[in-house]
Formats: structure tokens, C-alpha cells, sequence
């Protein structure tokens, strides 16, 4: 009898004891299987999921960028808007004045450039041909004014030179009493030339024609001729009065220019021109008118 009790707490032990080692298995399985789940879930995410990621990401390169846009302009504004320091902006008729003054500049420039050119060949040529021939040139100036008007100032430019330059504005000056000037005598490179003249006058009126006391006047002009080889040119530069006795004494001031040629230079100092016997001589006149004020 005891005998069998014991063998039967001994069979009822041994059953709690698998059961409870059961249990202790169960959940050690469990927790083993979740993290087997865990990585299948995560390489593929719901779709919802994604769509809500997308306007995200995409968000995020416009938000950045969007400020770069306008920082630009903004930056650049103010170097645009604002003149720079010192300087005055320029209007329409001044630009167009200075535009004009620079086209004047540059013609003048393109015209002394084309005299030296010729010059310089002419004298490469002359050279060249070992200095044979040449020609000569002789400048005058004569004053044929009336007494109405008062010679105070002469210059007198060839090819860029200054031959002669006076200023007397004194009543008795002896640039006022000489009616014959020499300006140029000498040899000349063959070719074209152009000489410069500014004669200043002063208004000597009496009479009736008092009022002329108060009036200076300015006559500038210009005359080009040409030289050849071998030749004598003489040229008479004569200031007189134009017009008639209607014309207004403050219009007459003019000059005007006579040329004549020769053949034949001059050869040594003192000696006259050679001229060749039957040789004709050519003349020929311009006219230039000046400008007078009070």
C-alpha cells in the first residue's frame, strides 16, 4: 500500500515537472521567431508609407533652393541701381556735343596723318633719287586793309610748323604799319601742303564810323597747293576788305590767296631762281572770308 502511494507521487512529480518544462519552452520559442520577422518586414515598407516619404524628399531641395534666387537679384540690385561714387550721369545734348567734338579730333588727326604720309614719301622718294631736283616755296603776306581796321596779332602755320607768330596791339606797333610780311623762303618736299593763317584785328573807326572802336576780330583760314618737283611756287597771302560800299564794315575782314609758278629752284644762298627761258608760269587766286565780333 505504500508502495503505491509512493510510486504514484512519484508518477504525478515527474508530470508537473514536464509540464512546467513545457512552459518554460514555449515563450524561449516565441521570442526567437519575432526578430526571424522583424528583417522580412522592414526591406519592404507599406505603400502609404512611401507616398508620405516622396513629398518629403522632395520638399527638401525646394525648400533649399528656393532662396538662391532671390538672394541674387537682391545682391546685385544695389550695383545696378546705384551710379558710382564722384560721377554725374550725362544727358542727351552733352553727350552728343562731346560725341561731335571726338569726330572733329579724329578727322584732324586722320588729316595730319595723311600730310606726314606724303611728305614722308616724297622725301623717301627725293632721297632715293639721290636729293637731285627738289622744290622751293616762297610765303609773303601782305595787308591791304584801310585804315578802318588795325592789325594786332598774325600767326602763320605750314604743315604744322609755326613760321610766324606776333602779337602788338599797340597803336604805332610796327605789325600794324608793315604792309609786306615774309613768312616762308626756303626749300620744300615736293607734294601737298597746307598753310595755316589767324590774323586779329582791331576796329579803327572814326566819323561816323566811330563805333568801330569797340569791335576785335578774329579771321582765321586755310589754303593746300602743290609743289612739284622742280618748281618755284610764290605765294601771296593778302587780307583786304570784301564787298562794296554797302557792305557792312564789320563783314569786309577777309583773305585771300594767290599762287604763281615757276620753273627752276634756287640753288645756293643769294642766287636768283633759275627760270627756264619760255617757261610758262601759272597763277591762280582763292578766296577766305572771316568773321569779326564785338
Amino acid at each position: 500500500m505504500r508502495l503505491s502511494k509512493a510510486f504514484w507521487l512519484s508518477a504525478l512529480a515527474g508530470i508537473i515537472s514536464l509540464a512546467s518544462a513545457a512552459g518554460a519552452q514555449t515563450p524561449a520559442s516565441s521570442s526567437k521567431a519575432a526578430p526571424a520577422a522583424a528583417p522580412v518586414a522592414n526591406p519592404s515598407p507599406k505603400p502609404a508609407e512611401k507616398a508620405a516619404a516622396a513629398p518629403s524628399a522632395s520638399a527638401a531641395p525646394s525648400a533649399s533652393a528656393a532662396p538662391a534666387p532671390t538672394s541674387a537679384p537682391a545682391a546685385a540690385s544695389p550695383a545696378t541701381a546705384s551710379p558710382p561714387a564722384g560721377s554725374a550721369p550725362i544727358d542727351g545734348s552733352t553727350y552728343v556735343v562731346r560725341l561731335r567734338d571726338l569726330e572733329q579730333h579724329i578727322d584732324e588727326l586722320k588729316e595730319q596723318i595723311r600730310r606726314s604720309h606724303t611728305r614722308l614719301s616724297l622725301l623717301s622718294d627725293t632721297i632715293l633719287s639721290g636729293g637731285a631736283g627738289g622744290a622751293r616755296a616762297e610765303i609773303s603776306f601782305r595787308n591791304d586793309l584801310s585804315n578802318a581796321f588795325r592789325l594786332t596779332g598774325a600767326l602763320f602755320v605750314l604743315d604744322g610748323a609755326v613760321q610766324y607768330n606776333k602779337q602788338d596791339e599797340a597803336d604805332d606797333s610796327p605789325l600794324a604799319n608793315q604792309k609786306e610780311i615774309p613768312i616762308f623762303i626756303g626749300s620744300i618736299p615736293p607734294g601737298d601742303h597746307t598753310v595755316q593763317i589767324v590774323l586779329q584785328l582791331r576796329g579803327n573807326g572814326y566819323g561816323v564810323f566811330s563805333y568801330l572802336k569797340g569791335y576785335k576780330f578774329k579771321v582765321p583760314s586755310s589754303h593746300s597747293f602743290t609743289i612739284t618737283e622742280g618748281k618755284t611756287l610764290k605765294l601771296d597771302v593778302i587780307a583786304w576788305e570784301k564787298g562794296d560800299v554797302t557792305t557792312d564794315l564789320t563783314d569786309r575782314p577777309a583773305i585771300r590767296f594767290t599762287e604763281s609758278i615757276r620753273s627752276g629752284v634756287l640753288t645756293a644762298p643769294g642766287a636768283a631762281p633759275a627760270a627756264t627761258p619760255g617757261a610758262p608760269t601759272s597763277t591762280n587766286a582763292s578766296v577766305s572770308v572771316g568773321t569779326g565780333g564785338k
